[in-house]
């Protein structure tokens, strides 16, 4: 399966670029993840657990980068394995480009699943990636730029208003 996308994301590239070396920037926004540890350097360890048509499994993984050009560019190279459910290994180019409202983040993806999750045929495994894909992203940009990408009305909602959404979240997470 191949992919390419751009998205625009409200933060400068050395924000982006640090947020993507950071275990637990994309503990955050890795939809389905459970556990990311590890460094840029040593690589990263992954747990995420995910369904995929009607295969529900937890993937264990390794994730490494390369080709580290600060703010620029890197490359992401993993390989995932969810027991009977089958594999994903594959990589990704990213680049990071500044733009008008912060940076415009490119990617191209390469990768392959065996196992169950190669019978379900590969509309579904590309329907699904792209989702992943849009999820993480959309995770990104929360997690970078909370205010601007939950309410665009943001700078300009009053402090009641902030009161308001700080305690319908503690409701939600049990007051943490």
């Amino acid at each position: 399966m191949q992919m390419s996308d751009q998205k625009e994301i409200a933060a400068d590239p050395a924000t982006v670029y640090a947020a993507l070396l950071n275990p637990d920037v994309l503990k955050t926004c890795v939809p389905g993840a459970q556990e990311v540890s590890g460094s840029p350097s040593e690589g990263f360890e992954a747990k995420v657990t995910q369904k995929v048509g009607p295969v529900k499994a937890t993937f264990t993984g390794k994730v490494t980068l390369s080709d580290l050009i600060e703010n620029e560019k890197l490359t992401i190279s993993g390989e995932g394995k969810g027991g009977a459910a089958g594999f994903a290994k594959g990589g990704a180019v990213v680049t990071l480009a500044p733009s008008e409202t912060g940076t415009l983040l490119s990617y191209d993806v390469d990768a392959k699943v065996g196992g169950k999750l190669a019978q379900l045929g590969s509309r579904i495994i590309d329907g699904f990636a792209k989702k992943m894909a849009d999820q993480f992203f959309t995770n990104l940009q929360t997690t970078l730029a909370p205010a601007a990408a939950a309410d665009p009305e943001a700078e300009t909602a009053g402090p009641a208003d902030a009161g308001e959404k700080k305690g319908w979240l503690k409701k939600i997470t049990g007051g943490s």
